[in-house]
């Protein structure tokens, strides 16, 4: 009798779950692992910059008292998204992510439901600019959401699409003249 094996994906997913376990953010736990030649490179989670108090030390969110929606305003937010950290400590350790493979895990903080863990605008652009190939999300059904890297760039070089355009948004999706 073989044994049911998890896919390389949901075993990869599987730990970006268990990192984004290590977040610090009132509203969302995510985690991100970046994948080269099947090797973890790169680990990152939701969490304030290094050093600096988080909100639960704080015991408040600054955007939740604004009442901020979510996918908006990151400027405001103490944390650095769990993709810009993978991204961070790779630069950090010296490891290299070009032609890397990031996966990603969210849950509601305070329900421990799966969110939609696709990336936001800021983290779309660096994905991109690390030369990342493929982005492999979980969504709030658990189903395994698989993004090309080149594809987007394709998407963007039309001058007539606006990156709020994209099908798969973080948080609330962003309309035309609504901003």
């Amino acid at each position: 009798m073989e044994k049911d094996r998890p896919t390389k994906d949901r075993y990869y997913i599987g730990i970006a779950k268990e990192v984004a376990a290590r977040g610090v953010c009132h509203r969302r736990f995510s985690g991100a692992i970046i994948v080269k030649d099947d090797q973890i490179v790169s680990t990152g989670y939701t969490g304030c910059p290094r050093k600096t108090a988080d909100c639960y030390k704080r015991g408040t969110c600054l955007r939740q008292e604004l009442g901020v929606p979510s996918g908006q305003r990151y400027e405001l937010c103490r944390s650095v998204h769990a993709e810009q950290n993978a991204i961070i400590n790779a630069a950090r350790s010296g490891a290299c992510v070009l032609g890397g493979d990031i996966y990603i895990f969210g849950q509601h903080a305070e329900t421990g439901k799966p969110l939609n863990a696709f990336p936001c605008f800021i983290c779309k652009k660096m994905l991109i600019n690390a030369g990342l190939c493929r982005v492999v999300c979980c969504d709030e059904n658990g189903k395994i959401n698989v993004f090309s890297v080149e594809k987007w760039q394709k998407e963007w070089q039309d001058i007539k699409t606006e990156i709020i355009d994209d099908k798969n948004q973080y948080g609330v999706p962003i309309e035309r003249g609504k901003i």
